[in-house]
């Protein structure tokens, strides 16, 4: 008996941030709900907004979310090359969900043809255990500029035979110049993989836009496979894209205000949708220029891919004054994961793991001291919170050991006995290594009511699965899906 070996198809972009991720995990929820065994999978990610997958790796977030829409653990295989930007050297390259080194924009050029081994390995792997594998693109399919190496969007379809389908966005103008643009630039032989084309985030009366789908499809010889209104409940999910902060701040009053930092070099911020998602909480992104809200009741210092960095440009800000006037007035502060590392009297890197190899001085709000190590913690854990017994899910992704008299005062308790974070002497500033703990509704009840909030009746969990769900029968709606399964080989 052969082997299984699933269908595949690919949502390629025709620019970036046309909404791809989004409408595989649609897709990926929409064949899942008709009993297929499905799989997402992006072959390169760049992204700081990673997951610790079941097997003990990392891929990006959006690959994490589109394994929860099909069903299943998240895998390294999701993503077998994931790319996190750093300051000084360039971004760190994680293959199969493990750190193997660092090189710049120009440098990495030439070591993808190396790595397409692991992605191929990857995607078949995928293949023997799914009906379907639905296939991300990276950026632009019309970037022919880095065409003769690529392994993230023509170059992997081309070495895998996989059909694309082209997606372009509206809702940023010049829709029809984008598509056809695409099959003007690309290579005839990249242009027959294209099986069709989407566009995404329609806005109004769509009878409007036909003439323009039936011109896309006469000058591209590609047909039409939807047009897709805009999901306003988007936002709703988990991003990826650090720009996407930019339009995550909460409108209009609320009792509480929650201000965290958006440090240059920000990762997993999606730590804080659970908190943006809360009635009766306004969750404030403080960016470049602005100062920290003298009415927020909790202050955060998030997670970072380049710590000693962001803490100096922490400082450039003025934000360590702002941090120390607020503890004074009785404010509260976290610091999670590089932010807990920020609060401490020092952070020490003798291996130049960050890049030059040096030590600063932390803010001081936490006795601790960190000392940067080449080995990277990546777990999935679980425990409960010590100050107030309330129980956590959540995962470790860190660089770093950190010490000193505060950890005897300890935040959270592994199921397996580990100890993890500290409380200051005063018991207004918190560090912890673990994301993910405000998933947990009861753990986040608990934190409200630490800063004088009310008890939460929101389930966060159960609000992505309902918009997964209703992300499926949008597209269900709008999208020819049957035709998008008949397509896959």
């Amino acid at each position: 008996m052969n082997p299984r070996r699933g269908k595949a198809l690919m949502i390629q972009g025709a620019g970036s941030d046309v909404g791809k991720s989004l409408i595989v995990a649609g897709l990926c929820r929409a064949f899942r709900n008709r009993g297929l065994t499905v799989r997402p999978f992006k072959p390169q990610n760049m992204s700081n907004n990673a997951a610790v997958t079941a097997d003990g790796g990392e891929i990006g977030r959006a690959q994490a979310l589109q394994a929860r829409a099909c069903g299943a653990p998240a895998s390294v295989h999701m993503n077998p090359v994931l790319l996190k930007p750093q300051s000084q050297i360039g971004s760190q390259i994680v293959v199969q969900g493990k750190v193997v080194g660092h090189a710049n924009a120009r440098d990495y050029q030439g070591l993808k043809p190396r790595l397409m081994g692991a992605v191929l390995e990857s995607f078949e792997r995928l293949r023997s255990e799914a009906d379907l594998v639905i296939v991300e693109g990276a950026g632009s399919a019309a970037e022919i500029n880095l065409r003769a190496n690529d392994i993230a969007n023509m170059g992997f379809a081309r070495a895998a035979d996989v059909p694309v389908i082209l997606l372009g966005d509206i809702d940023r103008g010049g829709v029809i110049a984008q598509i056809v643009g695409t099959q003007v630039v690309i290579a005839p032989e990249d242009a027959a993989l294209v099986a069709g084309f989407m566009v995404n985030r329609f806005r109004g009366d769509p009878t409007l836009f036909q003439a323009g789908l039936t011109a896309i499809a006469d000058r591209s010889g590609w047909p039409s496979l939807g047009l897709i209104p805009y999901f306003a409940d988007a936002s709703r999910l988990p991003a990826e894209d650090a720009l996407a902060l930019d339009q995550r701040d909460a409108p209009g009053d609320a009792p509480v205000t929650i201000a965290v930092l958006q440090l240059p070099r920000i990762s997993n911020f999606d730590d804080f949708d659970p908190l943006k998602a809360e009635h009766g909480v306004r969750l404030v992104f403080v960016r470049r220029g602005e100062t920290i809200p003298v009415e927020a009741q909790l202050v955060i210092i998030p997670g970072s891919k380049a710590t000693i960095a962001d803490l100096e440009a922490l400082r450039a800000e003025g934000w360590h004054i702002d941090l120390a006037a607020h503890v004074r007035r009785g404010g509260k502060v976290l610091g999670v994961c590089g932010g807990y590392q920020m609060l401490g009297r020092s952070i020490e890197d003798p291996q130049g793991v960050e890049g030059d190899a040096r030590a600063c001085e932390g803010l001081g709000l936490l006795d601790v001291r960190t000392v940067m190590e080449a080995s990277k913690t990546l777990e999935q854990v679980t425990g409960r919170c010590l100050p107030d017994g309330a129980p956590f899910s959540g995962y470790e992704m860190h660089i770093g050991r950190t010490e000193g008299a505060d950890t005897q005062r300890p935040l959270l308790e592994m199921a397996d006995g580990r100890q993890d974070g500290a409380i200051s002497a005063n018991g207004r500033v918190r560090g912890l290594y673990v994301h993910g703990v405000f998933n947990d509704d009861r753990q986040r009840t608990a934190w409200l009511k630490w800063i004088g909030a009310g008890a939460s009746d929101f389930a966060y969990e159960q609000s992505i699965e309902e918009t997964l769900d209703a992300l499926a029968a949008h597209l269900e709606q709008h999208v020819d899906c049957d035709r998008i399964l008949s397509l896959a080989r």
